[in-house]
């Protein structure tokens, strides 16, 4: 893990009120993502299944309070009362956008990706092609441990942007059963929607409650695009139709991952029946949700790897043990929060510490991403729907926010570290 350069952090002025209200960074991620395309009609998709990455290479981040205004170095900023080093002030995303979900036709129900790339002037590959890609680009992509493919991406004219929809359907009749979708079907017949259950696997019936019983979910269909607790992990690279510029990483290829740790109901470890729990009564049905024990003494899950910055779990500064391990979670608060409609936890970040994100009641947008970079992938900010009943983990190095979009009050129980 390292901190980018490019980044900024913002020194601010000494008994000055930010204005969170103007220009909020977490408003700005939330436009994005309500500005997204999909290329059939809603009522194809599970609106809660919709996960969003949205790429960026530059973050500005507020500088600390005083006394410490001038500690404008993120590695020094050890004091763990002052919030304000942890807002994020501004982002710059990147040309990439993509969407993971389930998506329905007829009697099916499975798993679609839709890769985005800009289309105007501003995009690097339009900049190595002279400005002169036309109406298709080509895609190069690998989904997990699976074989690569070039598919084809044509340009969208509402959203100027080229993409293309993958659906993992199984047959060859999916354009019979988009004919009463008019948006779908003509989204099929200009290649913005293809089927390709090569490239894009599994079904959400794989994980039903009576398959999963007493399983390990991390071995129980690990290719399915959608599995509830495994990250998706995608290499992309772009390409002119000719094949003659790219946009590549340098032949490196971009690396995007879909990897928020959400747990509850329908996301966990292990499922099953305890009889007479701890020498009680009846039955007991249970759910793994994160775990040191057992087949998960090893899964790490619930600890962290210290960087030199780091502050402990004791509060001392880690410098020379960088690379040990603190194998536990750390808990020095637990609030309960109620968020009103149109309320939201800003985007900021966690330099040492984790925390858990536990919806009780109603729902919301979470947001996770990387706030340093990490070696196996790109810097995203990560949005998916929480739920009642089902929480997030967030690491060390995660920015995170939390929106209430909805007209209802959501009931929100955190436990972590500051930092």
């Amino acid at each position: 893990m390292f901190i980018p350069k490019d980044d900024l952090v913002i020194r601010v002025e000494p008994d000055t009120q930010t204005n969170y209200n103007s220009d909020n960074s977490l408003i700005k991620l939330i436009g994005l993502m309500q500005k997204t395309q999909l290329g059939a009609e809603r009522e194809h998709y599970l609106t809660d299944s919709l996960q969003f990455l949205f790429a960026y290479d530059y973050l500005e981040i507020y500088g600390p309070a005083k006394p410490d205004t001038d500690i404008l170095d993120p590695t020094l900023q050890d004091n763990k009362n002052d919030f304000q080093k942890q807002n994020i002030k501004d982002f710059r995303t990147t040309d990439t956008h993509l969407i993971r979900g389930l998506v329905t036709a007829g009697d099916w129900t499975g798993p679609f990706l839709r890769l985005s790339y800009r289309g105007g002037p501003d995009s690097k590959l339009s900049q190595r092609a002279n400005h002169q890609l036309g109406a298709t680009i080509k895609l190069w992509l690998k989904v997990g441990e699976g074989t690569p493919a070039i598919i084809n991406v044509p340009y969208n004219e509402q959203s100027d942007r080229y993409e293309i929809e993958i659906w993992g359907y199984p047959s060859a009749n999916l354009r019979e059963l988009l004919d009463f979708s008019p948006k779908a079907k003509k989204a099929w017949d200009k290649g913005e929607i293809i089927a390709r259950n090569d490239l894009i696997k599994g079904s959400p019936a794989n994980f039903s409650r009576d398959v999963v019983s007493d399983l390990d979910m991390r071995k129980v269909d690990p290719d399915n695009t959608m599995h509830p607790i495994l990250p998706l992990h995608l290499e992309v690279a772009w390409a002119d139709m000719t094949e003659q510029f790219w946009d590549s990483q340098d032949g490196n290829n971009y690396h995007y991952e879909f990897n928020m740790i959400v747990r509850g109901w329908d996301n966990y470890l292990k499922v099953g029946i305890s009889s007479n729990p701890h020498g009680g009564i009846g039955f007991l049905e249970y759910r793994n949700l994160l775990s040191n024990y057992f087949e998960f003494a090893n899964s790490g899950e619930l600890g962290r790897q210290l960087e030199s910055w780091n502050l402990d779990a004791f509060s001392n500064k880690v410098l020379d043990r960088a690379g040990e391990r603190e194998p536990f979670f750390a808990v020095d608060y637990m609030d309960l929060h109620i968020m009103r409609p149109e309320c939201g936890i800003g985007l900021h970040r966690h330099r040492d510490n984790q925390e858990i994100f536990f919806m009780v009641d109603g729902q919301g947008l979470m947001v996770v991403g990387d706030w340093a970079n990490f070696d196996n992938r790109e810097r995203c900010f990560e949005i998916r729907t929480l739920r009642s009943g089902h929480f997030a983990m967030l690491k060390g190095g995660n920015l995170h926010g939390l929106m209430n979009v909805t007209d209802e009050n959501s009931s929100l129980f955190m436990l972590g570290g500051y930092d």
